[in-house]
């Protein structure tokens, strides 16, 4: 009998809560405003969004970075800052990525790439790790020191590196005058002295 009870006073709060939700109404909050229409002033205000500036600065600083990266596989002093720099942040933006395409452009067309590449074909793998010389270039510890020194500590020998950076190694040692002469029988093969 208990059970009973217990049951019928359930349906019966059931009852009263489904009744009690049916005479609920949603409140359709305040009235709105009433819309007038002036015909006399139809001038409209087109402004331009404002710039995401946290997104301006984070593209400025990738572009920043691939500029780094270029220079530093080149060998030669970071570009801080634009020498000129545009006043709009999208063209900043646009003056950085030009200036990381052409860092790009300049890094992979090292001066006198055929001639390291030939040089290259008669010397070892780009990775050949057997000292005293090291890389696709033959290269040993101290011409690394002398001519790659930041790779050299931050990467190794020199068959650690890529072979867009021995190549710029070697360009460096080539510029400071020695030629082609740290590669003398090789040099000889391909012509180069």
């Amino acid at each position: 009998m208990r059970h009973k009870l217990t049951a019928l006073l359930a349906c019966g709060c059931a009852l009263v809560a489904l009744l009690s939700a049916a005479t609920l109404q949603a409140d359709p909050g305040p009235d709105p405003q009433p819309t007038t229409t002036d015909t006399t002033s139809t001038t409209t205000t087109n402004a331009a969004p404002a710039p995401d500036l946290d997104l301006i600065e984070r593209l400025i600083q990738r572009h920043r970075q691939d500029v780094w990266r270029w220079e530093r596989v080149m060998g030669r002093p970071l570009t801080r800052v634009l020498p000129n720099p545009p006043v709009d942040p999208h063209s900043r933006v646009a003056a950085w990525h030009r200036l990381a395409v052409n860092m790009h452009r300049r890094a992979v067309n090292v001066p006198h790439k055929a001639a390291w590449l030939c040089i290259h074909r008669y010397e070892g793998s780009w990775n050949d790790p057997d000292p005293p010389y090291y890389g696709g270039l033959q290269m040993d510890v101290q011409f690394q020191r002398t001519y790659a020194p930041t790779l050299f500590r931050l990467k190794g020998t020199a068959d650690h590196w890529t072979p867009l950076e021995q190549m710029w190694a070697a360009e460096r040692a080539h510029r400071s005058g020695r030629g082609f002469y740290p590669w003398p029988n090789t040099a000889r093969y391909c012509g180069l002295i």
